[in-house]
């Protein structure tokens, strides 16, 4: 939302998009739009597999990559998006990776307890670039930059009206209802993938996804609950609230998501089962926003990336 613009300014941009999990729209022109080879949600926390495998259609994805005219572009650039990369790596055409994924490989960032090899497999293989720059939550090497945090989310007045906003696409309403009313003293404010109108259940607001109502529901929160994903927990921790993570399941990028944050301070537990509810129980109480420092660097970032690949002088 924000590079898109700032790429405007710099040259003529066309758009791609693959997937069929996005739950925001884009504040611009999507010249290509693609089902691309994504990832499916479960609803006990974690990715399903099967659905994901059901849903990939391979002879699809071949066509798709077959389709982008990569070769008619002076640059083309990444975020861990797979139809653009494969298209570029079969046409010999170079592709600089700049995401988060990019960070998340280095060498230097902290690593999960556990090596998953598949999802390492999977992480190297999934969008081959020829160049990568990379996202984290903190500034690890001279490729890895801290996060793109959006203008619309520096822009938001920060207080704290005591709930706490939760976000966790990987658990159904049901389960999240369940785990999440044994807490009777907080308000939780839940946004779900699974339902499409607005519930109150007790103590548990379940409402639909919407972009601004999500932003503005943590900027007034006391915490955030969500996955270990990388826009979410980073935008919390800019907005100086405690935050809690919980890594889906089979996804290999939130575990070194969740390692990277955990060497900060963050807590982190692996699911919602009855055993984690005492750490719950101890972040609600005692729980503190961990300090970073995320100036918005990304003009700079962008113009030095153009300029090492001979785009401009």
């Amino acid at each position: 939302m924000d590079i898109v613009p700032l790429l405007q300014q710099m040259g003529d941009v066309d758009v791609l998009v693959s997937g069929t999990q996005g739950d925001l729209n884009l504040p611009f022109p999507i010249k290509y739009k693609f089902n691309g080879f994504g990832f499916v949600f479960g609803k006990s926390g974690g990715v399903d597999l099967w659905k994901s495998f059901l849903k990939s259609r391979f002879r699809k994805f071949l066509k798709e990559i077959k389709e982008v005219p990569v070769e008619k572009y002076d640059i083309v650039i990444n975020d861990f998006e797979p139809v653009s990369a494969w298209a570029c790596y079969l046409a010999d055409k170079p592709c600089i990776g700049l995401s988060h994924q990019a960070a998340v490989l280095s060498d230097n960032t902290p690593k999960a307890d556990e090596t998953d090899m598949i999802g390492k497999l999977v992480l190297r293989n999934y969008a081959p670039v020829t160049a990568s720059y990379g996202f984290h939550f903190k500034k690890y090497d001279k490729k890895t930059f801290t996060p793109v945090i959006r203008q619309q989310v520096r822009e938001q007045h920060i207080s704290n009206k005591g709930h706490y906003t939760v976000y966790l696409p990987a658990y159904d309403d049901k389960r999240l209802i369940k785990h999440l009313s044994e807490f009777k003293h907080v308000q939780w404010d839940v946004f779900s993938k699974h339902n499409s109108k607005t519930k109150q259940h007790g103590n548990i607001l379940i409402q639909p996804i919407s972009n601004k109502a999500f932003i503005k529901s943590m900027a007034e929160s006391e915490g955030v609950l969500c996955g270990a994903g990388f826009e979410t927990p980073a935008e919390a921790l800019f907005m100086k609230k405690k935050l809690l993570v919980i890594p889906m399941k089979n996804q290999y990028e939130q575990q070194l998501n969740a390692a990277a944050l955990k060497d900060m301070g963050v807590p982190v537990i692996k699911s919602l089962k009855p055993k984690h509810s005492e750490t719950i129980l101890n972040w609600l109480n005692n729980g503190s926003a961990i300090k970073v420092d995320y100036t918005d660097h990304t003009r700079e970032i962008l113009d030095m990336i153009f300029k090492g690949h001979g785009l401009i002088s």
